[in-house]
């Protein structure tokens, strides 16, 4: 082959390690935003906590917002595999304060296909809060742990330091429900080799004795090796009647049944009558299956809001959360000395201050897209935060990312771990997207919307007569919802109701 040149003209986007960064920061969470604030502050010498901070951020917010386009998101998405807003080159901040300015896969699927379902996230739903001043975070105070309380009690005992010492082996060997994790031989073949068998069999005695110890402990419960044991144990400590050792019995050997509400199958296997049998469950269902929930560490289930919804006259507006955002500036006395030096030597010096100027750059313009597109959906679903989700509106990303100029991979990562106060409590930001359901009148109904309707319905039902799915589907169809039976059985498995026969009162 005789050797040429060619001249080709082409165009591709340069994914330059600032866009790179954009793109990262855009999808992280509040928590490992923080991180990453953390980590650049220990790496670079020019960028410092702001912390003194008092005036507006004016000069934050005149930063111009310059969005990846929709050609280069996907070609990012193919060399990168991420995709997000890209900063302006020319940016220069020396000072910024972010501050307060602001799974299933459904049936009748959603119109994207790089998402597939709505995942909900728990909340704290009092609707009770001031619209004009929204405090939707419960900042519970860190009580102690269950180790720590029962440690508390076991120095009141005064018991033996051996026995104690096999106590405190138990306590340690405790989950967060406040059960034994390991069993006793399990415990023992940990401590003691296999070549010493005696020493085994006086140190299982010892935990059976510690055990008994350690299960008259409060709260009533810990120390069971399953549910059974642990029902059991507050049973035995409720006052003796004929109803208590019904349960007893029941929770020794019939628990499924009264799981499948088979009352037929508990008066066979306890000789009792159907009102002892009630009078039983009432007891049952009365007693707490995890004794160690109480001490679960209330912040670990907290949900720092990014963006909060507050009431403006007839509308509603979307503030940045001012907690969340971090308040970094250049270090004045580094950048001059940079300035007046201006040598060879410098120039990695001069990186560096461009580096921390990058950086904050970036993250105004995470909070600045976080805040549009969380305006775009309030905007779209007005009537959720007036009515609750039964007046959610069918949406999908498609339609947020054509109404912004952005790609809807941006909006993807946007609504991905970030989270909305609201006063219906704190919801990600994708609860607010879902698909369509047909409707007689030829109009959509929204998923979210379906499924608060059927938690309606199934809240109003009689116990004795718990509806079916079907009855469910024939509901919503006369109230002109097609739904077909299968998919409100998935809607129900997700709102994490129970079918009918589990529903049914004895």
């Amino acid at each position: 082959m005789k050797p040429s040149l060619q001249v080709r003209l082409s165009q591709h986007l340069a994914l330059t390690p600032q866009l790179q960064q954009s793109i990262r920061l855009l999808q992280l969470s509040t928590l490992e935003l923080h991180q990453e604030v953390e980590q650049m502050l220990e790496q670079n010498p020019f960028l410092e906590p702001d912390d003194d901070y008092a005036g507006e951020s004016a000069q934050a917010s005149s930063l111009p917002e310059r969005p990846v386009t929709r050609e280069q998101s996907q070609t990012a998405d193919a060399e990168h595999n991420e995709g997000g807003d890209a900063p302006d080159a020319a940016a220069s901040v020396d000072s910024v304060e972010f501050g307060a300015t602001e799974r299933d896969d459904w049936e009748n699927g959603t119109e994207r296909d790089d998402f597939d379902g709505i995942r909900e996230t728990p909340s704290n739903r009092n609707g009770a809060a001031d619209e004009d001043d929204v405090d939707p975070i419960d900042r519970a105070s860190p009580g102690i742990s269950l180790q720590d309380h029962l440690r508390q009690q076991l120095l009141g005992m005064r018991l033996d330091p051996t026995d104690a010492a096999a106590v405190m082996v138990l306590i340690e060997s405790l989950d967060e429900d406040g059960y034994l994790a390991d069993s006793l031989d399990a415990i023992v073949a940990e401590l003691v080799p296999e070549d010493d068998p005696e020493a085994r069999e006086e140190l299982l005695d010892r935990l059976q004795c510690a055990l008994r110890w350690l299960q008259h402990m409060e709260p009533t419960g810990v120390g069971a090796r399953n549910l059974c044991e642990c029902l059991s144990l507050q049973l035995r400590a409720l006052p003796r009647s004929e109803a208590q050792i019904i349960a007893l019995m029941i929770c020794k050997g019939s628990l499924d049944a009264l799981a499948r509400r088979d009352i037929k199958k508990l008066m066979a296997a306890t000789g009792a009558d159907e009102e002892l049998i009630k009078q039983a469950q009432s007891l049952i269902v009365a007693l707490e299956p995890k004794p160690g929930r109480p001490f679960v560490r209330a912040e670990a289930n907290i949900v720092v809001p990014d963006v909060i919804v507050q009431k403006s006259g007839r509308n509603w507006k979307v503030v940045l959360n001012p907690d969340v955002m971090p308040k970094l500036r250049i270090n004045d006395l580094y950048a001059q000395a940079i300035k007046q030096h201006r040598s060879g030597d410098s120039q990695g010096l001069s990186a560096r201050l461009q580096e921390a100027r990058w950086f904050m750059k970036n993250i105004q313009q995470r909070f600045e897209t976080i805040q549009r597109v969380s305006q775009a959906i309030v905007e779209r679903q007005k009537n959720f935060f007036t009515h609750g989700e039964i007046a959610m509106k069918p949406l999908v990303l498609r339609e947020i990312a054509d109404e912004l100029g952005l790609h809807e991979s941006t909006i993807s990562r946007v609504t991905t771990a970030k989270y909305m106060a609201t006063p219906f409590g704190t919801f990600e930001l994708k609860y607010f997207f879902g698909s369509s359901l047909n409707t007689d009148a030829g109009g959509n109904a929204s998923s979210t919307a379906v499924r608060a309707l059927i938690k309606q319905l199934v809240a109003a039902e009689d116990a004795r007569k718990p509806l079916s799915d079907s009855q469910l589907s024939q509901m919503l169809e006369e109230q002109g919802i097609q739904v077909a039976r299968r998919t409100v059985a998935k809607y129900r498995e997700a709102l994490k109701i129970a079918p009918a026969n589990l529903r049914k009162s004895l």
